[in-house]
């Protein structure tokens, strides 16, 4: 709810947000920056990322690597916590890892999805069908990376 009273462009973590907080957040335009890991790594409940997308909220993921409270910054399990666990749609988790995630660093109108005049970063998987993202839990799916131009394959 204070993210929202201050304007904040984005709120972090959200493990105990309330009903009021998650409409508060809604209304101010606030991205709903959610951190599965960091719940993950300790053994806390997961932020309410269904009920947040349908409140009508925008959400993000991260991954919150640090050496506090996270150990991993593994997009790969981030994406598969948020669809089991936090019960995102796939189509929901990717736009949370790109376009809520530029949103969530009021950087959306340049980067964060593949649009004329936006920055054309973005990776190529090793697979022909997205689907099947949640399954690559602990594993490289990526086959090639496209950052500023530069093609960089992975080895």
């Amino acid at each position: 709810e204070l993210a929202a009273e201050l304007s904040a462009v984005s709120a972090d973590h959200l493990l105990h947000a309330s009903d009021a907080g998650i409409r508060a957040m809604r209304d101010a335009g606030t991205v709903a920056t959610l951190l599965p890991l960091t719940a993950f790594a300790l053994k806390e409940s997961y932020a309410r990322g269904r009920e947040m997308i349908d409140f009508g909220c925008a959400v993000a993921l991260a991954t919150d690597l640090n050496p506090g409270s996270c150990f991993s910054g593994s997009i790969p399990l981030t994406f598969a916590l948020a669809c089991i666990y936090m019960h995102l749609t796939i189509e929901e988790a990717i736009t949370a890892l790109t376009l809520n995630g530029a949103a969530a660093l009021n950087r959306a109108d340049s980067i964060g999805s593949i649009e004329v005049g936006k920055k054309g970063d973005f990776v190529v998987l090793n697979s022909d069908n997205y689907h099947f993202l949640p399954y690559y839990v602990g594993m490289n799916c990526v086959n090639t990376t496209i950052k500023e131009g530069v093609i960089y394959p992975v080895l």
